[in-house]
């Protein structure tokens, strides 16, 4: 129990200083555009290009630990790597430069997801599996990605510069290199309790068999859109077409990360007593209030930030279809391959189709379009999760129990 909470801090926040690094570009966008002069189809292409080698490097890199067994060794040098990188967009002048920089980011951070999950995996007993998966996904890549990030290197860029803020973001990755190679251990491979009808031998190819593998692909594909289009143009549409101030900007984005901190205990939680699939459907509903909210509300810019903080309350089903749902439905030796799978479609279908695509209908037809492609998806992940099979232990046990009774 000690070490299986001291995994999940120590992956959860080396994970929130990844997306610390992968949101800088989105946040400080308006002020690189102002520097560099770049069209919003440039914008898109910026964040589909870390979404792309990112998911390349996730699938590769999750498979190759599950072969290899290597996962901390893997771990280390992808931490290291990913802060060399924000450096290296500190250093961009043009387009092709910083195109090239984020490429490398997602290399670097691709592998990072898949196997910090699958290590909380192997050491999180089943009760508390859901929980601990979202915590280590959700928490400090919200408290320190997204409600941090924005209020600090914006202010860098405002009162410095930039490329300053890029500097500063790659430090503290190098911290936590040093915190996991002190305090995490490689696992010992062991079984996760059965889930729904899960074989004992399947072969990597046999997950695609499974309605739930599958479903969490589509699944991840368009939520991880409504995530990244939020993420690259809602600073734009916020100063640009909503004409609030780079202040109110990063207060309004910075609250993506304080409502996902919050809700990755809740929604997860609530997963392990209730079930996956009502929570997943819920909430990726919920997920329709941030786009609505920011193209139709115009009261106060208080209640415009608390319901965007009840809307992204749907980034708390991440981890359940990305990580948990996937690991209570294969054998535990392929989690990593399993979760690079599912984390790697929805970022090159999702995350890097989605902002090539809103950034050129941007372009062409305004800053609102990307936010109702937003809202398209929330409502896909809707529909998908109402087709998942159950896997959470507890509710799948009290289900038995009371047929049992009968």
């Amino acid at each position: 129990m000690k070490y299986e909470t001291r995994l999940i801090w120590v992956l959860g926040i080396t994970f929130g200083f990844v997306f610390f690094d992968r949101n800088a570009a989105n946040f400080l966008m308006p002020f690189i555009t102002t520097d560099l002069g770049f069209t919003n189809q440039q914008v898109g292409l910026i964040a589909s290009a870390l979404s792309f080698t990112w998911a390349l490097a996730g699938f590769f890199g999750g498979a190759f630990s599950d072969r290899s067994s290597h996962r901390k060794l893997m771990l280390l040098a992808a931490v290291i790597a990913f802060s060399l990188c924000s450096f290296l967009s500190g250093l961009a002048a043009s387009f092709l430069t910083l195109f090239a920089a984020r490429l490398l980011m997602g290399l670097a951070e691709g592998p990072i997801l898949p196997i910090s999950q699958s290590l909380v995996a192997f050491e999180s007993a089943d009760a508390r599996r859901g929980l601990n998966m979202g915590v280590m996904q959700n928490f400090g890549s919200n408290l320190l990605g997204s409600f941090l990030a924005p209020l600090v290197l914006v202010w860098i860029a405002t009162h410095y510069h930039w490329r300053a803020a890029f500097f500063i973001a790659g430090l503290p990755g190098l911290v936590m290199a040093v915190l996991i190679a002190k305090y995490v251990h490689e696992p010992k491979v062991h079984s996760l309790q059965p889930g729904a009808g899960r074989p004992a031998g399947a072969r990597p190819i046999d997950m695609l068999r499974h309605r739930n593998m599958w479903l969490c692909m589509l699944m991840s594909i368009v939520m991880v859109s409504w995530m990244v289009l939020g993420w690259a143009f809602l600073p734009l549409f916020y100063i640009k077409v909503r004409h609030f101030q780079p202040a109110e900007m990063s207060v309004l984005m910075s609250v993506l990360g304080l409502s996902a901190a919050f809700f990755s205990f809740v929604v997860p939680g609530l997963s392990d007593r209730l079930g996956r699939r009502p929570i997943v459907i819920l909430f990726n509903l919920v997920g329709l209030i941030v786009p609505f909210a920011a193209l139709y509300f115009h009261g106060s810019v208080y209640t415009l930030a608390l319901l965007i903080f009840v809307g992204w309350s749907a980034s708390g089903t991440f981890p359940l279809f990305m990580g948990t749902i996937p690991s209570e439905t294969i054998p535990a030796r392929y989690v990593a391959t399993a979760l690079g799978m599912v984390m790697g479609l929805g970022e090159v279908l999702g995350g890097v189709s989605s902002p090539a695509i809103a950034g050129w209908a941007a372009d062409h037809y305004g800053l609102r379009i990307p936010l109702l492609m937003e809202a398209g998806c929330a409502l896909i992940g809707t529909l998908l999760a109402l087709f998942l099979t159950e896997t959470a232990p507890v509710p799948l046990a009290k289900r038995a129990a009371a047929a049992g009774a009968y």
